[in-house]
């Protein structure tokens, strides 16, 4: 059976706006997706920057089957679908896949610290299993200082061997470069895709034969992340990753998902973007004026297009 057609390129967790009452905000988070994507820049909605373990599993697929409903390819999206609750994944794994998606972001369970790799590989198997879909295409993600439940290479290896062509790549997002690279160089060339967990890596990444990134700051910068992905090759190519690495700085130096909720409210004219769910909260005042000097500073304006000023 032929392998479906792999995603790769620039990916962001799509930010999801909330109204003053906390209720997810529909036309907004159409608007940001499509805007994403007229940028070259894929869906993994319900990620970690998504507020994706503060929504419930019908906002969810509800979010999901909005944007479909809008007309955005879902062939661009990569929905979050791990959670703690091993029927909650697969509920949302099921969703996805019938909704044509070009695969899901998996994080392992994460509520129990300390499991092992035996626990691990039961859930990511039952979920597989249970989905029994051979459009399915898995994406793992490793985000340790977050979940505090990583990934081994020896349960990656373990997955492939048990589940070719199913189990198709993974976020690394542990922040530790030797460990990406030892993922591409051990898995890549079997077709196991790996996706950086941040554009400060995209370079690297790519000039060791790997997929792509999956980045916050896609949300905010999403044309300028494309287009190194594109041109990764080109003689500007570093000064496009320092120019990269710079807009990240300012976004990174403050608490990231208020302070580029608040960069697309300002952007906007619109207070409500800026909304988070509990617990969650927004930027300081001190932390919104610090952030708006910063951007002044860089020239940056979110989501403009490459060689804007």
């Amino acid at each position: 059976m032929a392998i479906p057609h792999r995603i790769r390129g620039v990916l962001s967790p799509v930010l999801t706006p909330f109204n003053s009452d906390y209720s997810i905000s529909e036309p907004r988070f159409v608007a940001h997706c499509r805007t994403l994507v007229d940028l070259d820049v894929g869906l993994a909605v319900f990620g970690t920057n998504s507020e994706a373990n503060s929504l419930s599993v019908p906002e969810k697929r509800r979010l999901l089957d909005v944007l479909i409903d809008a007309g955005i390819p879902p062939a661009r999206m990569m929905p979050g679908t791990g959670c703690c609750s091993i029927s909650d994944s697969i509920e949302l794994t099921r969703h996805a896949v019938g909704a044509g998606c070009a695969g899901v972001l998996m994080l392992p369970p994460f509520y129990y610290k300390g499991v092992g790799d035996e626990g691990l590989y039961r859930n990511f198997a039952t979920i597989i299993e249970a989905v029994a879909d051979p459009r399915l295409q898995v994406y793992l993600y490793h985000i340790p200082p977050v979940s505090q439940v990583g990934i081994s290479y020896a349960l990656i290896e373990r997955l492939l061997k048990d589940f070719p062509g199913t189990v198709a790549g993974i976020k690394d997002s542990s922040g530790d470069w030797n460990n990406t690279l030892g993922m591409l160089e051990q898995f890549q060339p079997h077709g196991f895709d790996v996706f950086a967990g941040s554009e400060p890596f995209l370079l690297q990444t790519m000039r060791h034969g790997g997929a792509g990134c999956i980045t916050a700051t896609g949300n905010v910068n999403a044309a300028a992340i494309a287009h190194l992905h594109a041109s990764w090759q080109a003689e500007d190519a570093d000064s496009q990753q320092a120019a990269l690495n710079a807009v990240r700085a300012a976004f990174q130096r403050l608490p990231m998902i208020p302070a580029m909720k608040a960069a697309i409210a300002l952007q906007q004219d619109d207070p409500e973007w800026a909304v988070l769910r509990p617990p969650l909260v927004e930027l300081t005042p001190d932390q919104a004026r610090q952030l708006k000097e910063d951007l002044a500073a860089l020239r940056f304006t979110p989501n403009a297009a490459v060689g804007a000023v």
